[in-house]
Formats: structure tokens, sequence, C-alpha cells
């Protein structure tokens, strides 16, 4: 009986779509609802802070879900690696990040079954699985993700009619193995705790393991000193560190994955594609000669090679700090055993220690990385200090990650990126290209990234549920264009206490694109706004 009435209602539901979407669309242009008088925008779009009379944590508490109570229970956070099994929440349109929150409104049997199963497991009480689904474009069939995120239940009620309104919050990253319906008809999977990396600064542990001048081809300078009796000792002493050095390259490579030993070894050709053997070197005849010859120089002559390989260290790109360039001149004049004698060896220890400069890993530092996706997130957003966030860019780039207004499936790219670094820099990428919000359909211009407005204190995108259950991921805009509406406003259950909600349409592919917020109190600002379902958003940067 319960299901028959269940499929009655949605019967009634597509009915009622059906019969709006046969009505004439109402094509309004945000311009002309738009009170100009007293808009007052900054630079990103956004209206001034004296300006706005909503209080934007109301959005954040999903007030329109009623009374729910808090678990009072908060789970302990699972070991990387662990494997276990968990109820599993497959949602359309739904990308959930770890410290995200989702609200649910569970009216299907089998997903109550779920809920219910989730507060009472032993191996992680109170948690599920959210997993997101899609469609494949080519034929229509239903696709599963393989990365997911475990969701906390923070607060649950049920209601009369057995169903359940619940308010999530995502915990941990995890790997889909397989999955399955029990008897009773709940979803479940076998899932994989994802192991997160932890931030470090690159520069510092790169410099501190890496030997100063090692690369491919290893030019060591004792093999290059004159060989003769009065240095005998001294070449006996840097035979012993460039072992040393040979060592710690060797180290450093083999702690690197094939990917990362690849990128590793294109960016140091790269960077010492000049350190090339001239032309006019002339061969030696054992090998440990030819690799001595490869050093910079013009050299004609197998005799004047050698003495111009033990009379020009300037020869191996190392700055001599004290030596000017008329010492290094008269230095060629000199015989070879005098120049090295003049000649600092210590100068050599202060370059560099490392295979690449500064400001390749500065590239790939989760601490740098962190304050440059932070600062341009406040640019865009006008977020209030994010410095606490700044010092954990694991969860700063989740954080984005969640809140960053692109396609659904972008989001879904994000979440698999495993790198904390790697995720901040496709971030980075994303911030700088991403202009223009286009519909997924027919890719009309729907809205500019400078016209985002934060109506939720957790950010300018979040999620949301209906009362038929259905959860949507929706952008917020001061202002959209190219949009049809349908029907009339609503005020019942409305995610934005105090506003009503009317359904918005493409306005060229007729495809549902959100809604449009106004406000029912004339104290109220701003006026209105737009909400836009990610779901719906071109994958493109535009």
């Amino acid at each position: 009986m319960e299901d028959d009435r269940i499929l009655a209602r949605e019967r009634q539901q597509m009915e009622e779509i059906r019969e709006l979407d046969l009505e004439e669309l109402q094509v309004e242009e945000v311009d002309d609802l738009h009170d100009s008088s007293g808009d007052e925008r900054d630079l990103t779009g956004r209206g001034s802070s004296d300006e706005y009379t909503f209080n934007n944590c109301l959005a954040s508490l999903h007030t329109y879900l009623g009374e729910v109570e808090d678990t009072h229970h908060r789970v302990a956070f699972l070991d990387g690696g662990a494997i276990l099994n968990l109820p599993i929440f497959y949602l359309e349109g739904v990308v959930l990040f770890p410290e995200a929150t989702l609200p649910l409104r569970v009216i299907q049997p089998n997903f109550v079954v779920a809920v219910e199963r989730a507060l009472t497991q032993v191996d992680a009480p109170y948690t599920i699985g959210v997993i997101r689904v899609y469609r494949d474009p080519d034929n229509g069939r239903i696709r599963f993700s393989n990365i997911g995120t475990t969701a906390e239940i923070r607060q649950y009620r049920r209601l009369e009619d057995g169903s359940l309104n619940v308010v999530t919050r995502g915990q941990q990253r995890f790997h889909l193995r397989r999955r399955w319906i029990d008897v009773e008809g709940a979803p479940c999977g076998e899932v994989q705790i994802i192991q997160e990396d932890i931030p470090l600064r690159a520069p510092r542990d790169a410099f501190g393991a890496v030997a100063p001048f090692s690369k491919p081809g290893g030019h060591h300078f004792s093999r290059i000193l004159p060989s003769n009796n009065s240095h005998a000792k001294s070449n006996e002493s840097m035979d012993v560190d460039n072992d040393s050095e040979a060592n710690s390259d060797e180290s450093f490579e083999s702690a690197l994955s094939l990917t990362e030993r690849e990128i590793h070894q294109s960016v140091v050709d790269s960077y010492y594609g000049s350190d090339t053997m001239d032309e006019s070197t002339t061969t030696t005849s054992s090998d440990d000669e030819k690799s001595q010859s490869q050093l910079q120089g013009s050299q004609s002559k197998d005799s004047e090679s050698t003495d111009s390989l033990h009379s020009c260290p300037e020869n191996n790109n190392v700055d001599l700090g004290s030596s000017s360039k008329s010492d290094m001149q008269s230095c060629k004049q000199k015989e070879p055993d005098r120049c090295w004698r003049n000649t600092d060896l210590k100068q050599f220890r202060r370059a560099p220690r490392a295979f690449w400069p500064h400001w390749v890993y500065r590239m790939y530092d989760s601490y740098c990385l962190a304050e440059r996706a932070a600062d341009m997130w406040k640019q865009i957003v006008g977020a209030p200090s994010m410095d606490s966030l700044v010092k954990k860019p694991d969860l700063l780039s989740f954080y984005i990650a969640s809140k960053i207004p692109v396609s659904e499936s972008t989001r879904q790219e994000l979440l698999e990126i495993d790198g904390i670094s790697y995720r901040l820099r496709r971030e980075i990428e994303l911030l700088q290209g991403v202009d223009l919000i286009q519909c997924k359909t027919c890719q009309t211009v729907i809205a500019k990234r400078s016209d985002m407005l934060v109506m939720s204190s957790e950010g300018p995108l979040g999620a949301y549920v209906n009362s038929n259950g259905f959860v949507h991921e929706i952008m917020t805009f001061y202002k959209a264009n190219g949009l049809a509406l349908i029907g009339l406003a609503v005020s019942e259950y409305s995610w934005f206490p105090g506003y009503a909600w009317t359904i918005t349409n493409c306005a060229t592919c007729e495809t549902h694109m959100g809604w449009l917020f106004t406000a029912t109190n004339k104290n109220l600002k701003p006026r209105l706004f737009w909400g836009v379902r990610s779901s719906q958003v071109s994958d493109g940067l535009h």
C-alpha cells in the first residue's frame, strides 16, 4: 500500500510537470526584473555588505526540513586503506566532498532501511556512502562513479508517513570496490577508504635530500681536477663526497613513481638543456674522459680540451661568487694547478641543492598553492579571512572544490584527484578559466562568474533537497540571462526563508535550469536572485 501511494504521488507530480511544460513560456530578463536603484556592487559583482538584510546562515541550516534532532554522535575518521561495508546512496547531479553538508529527504522504503541500518551498524555507525551517478550521453544508460565520500549523519527526524529528514556531512573519500542490493532492498557497497597524502613544503624536503649539481650525466668535479701528486689527497676527498652525492641522487629518484620520475626527468632535461657538449669538443679515448668533455666551452684540440676543463669551472654554470670575470679570464692563461689552488671549492656548496630551481618546487608546494588559491577565491567570492584553511591545504582544496561554480562532472574530476597540490593546481586553473556559465544542452550563456552571489554561509554553491526527495546542487547569481519563468511563485518549502521560488527553464532549449527566488518581504535584500543547477552547466571553460 505504501509503495502504491508513493507511485501515485510520483505520477501526479509528473502530470503537473507536463502541464507546466505545455504552458506558454514567460521569458523575462533579469535586468527588467531587478530594481537597479541602490544597486552598488564592487568589481566582483557582489553587493556591498550593508545592502543585504538576509541572514545567509539560515540557508545552511536547511530550516525547510523542519525540526531535526541532533544525533550527538561524531564519527571518528577511519584509517586509510580500511575496507568496510556501508549503505550507499546513489545521487544524480550531486558530488559530495569532505566537510560539505548534504541534506536528504528519504522517502523510498529501501533508502529508509539504508539509513536505519547506518544508525546501528558496528564498523562505522551513523555513516553512509554517497556515490554520484550520471547518464551516459551516448546511450542514456546510468553510470556509477568509482570514487565517493562517506557521510556522517548529523541530524535526522522520522515523519508520520515513515519518511526521514536527514542532514549529513562529508567525511572521507573512498573507492567503491563492489555494490549489491541486500535482501531488504537496501543498496550496499564494499568501500576502501582512500589514504590522503600529507601536505608538505616541497622545497625543504627536496633541497635537504638532493646533492648539489647532480643531474643526468653526473658531472662530478673530482674527476676534472688535476690528478698530480700534490692534489691526490684533495681528489680522494672529493671522490668520497661525490659517491655520497650520487647515492643521494639515486635514492631520490628511486623514491619517485614512474609518472613522477618521467615528469622529473623532463623538467631536469629542460632546465639543463643549455648545458650540452659543444660540437667542436674532441672525443677522448676513455668513457670517463667522454663524460668530462661534456662541460660547456669551446675546445678544439685534445690537449686544449683537458686544460680548459681544468681551468674553467665557470663552464659548469656555477656562480663562483667572489670570482670576477677578469679573474676567470686570467685563470685561463695560468697553469691548471695554480688556477684550482686559487679557487674556493666551498663556493660550489653554496649553490642550490636540488635538481630543479626553487620556483619549480614552489609550483607544487601545497602551502604556496593554498595561499594562491585562497587569494583568488577571496577576489571572486569575497569570502572572509581564509587563513585557517590556508594552514590546512587539504581542507582548503576540498572546500573550493565543493563550492566552485563548475559542472558536476568537473567537480567529480576534482574529487578523484589524489594529490593535494595537483587538486589545488587544477582549481587555480579553473578559477582562472571559468568566466561564463552556459547551458549544458545548447551552450546558451546563462550568467557570468562575476555575478555570483553568496546566499549561504557555506558558499555560492550548495546542496538542497526538495519535498519529493530530489537533491539539487545550485549556484546562486545576482543576475542571469536567457531563462524563462514557468508558473507562479511558491513560498512553501523554500530553501531560502523569506523568498518564494519560481521554476526557470532555458529559453532556448527549455531544459530545467533552476529557480528564480524573489523576496516576499519588501525589507528583505537582495530583492531577487537566481539558483542554477550545476548538473545543467556546461563542462567547458569559457
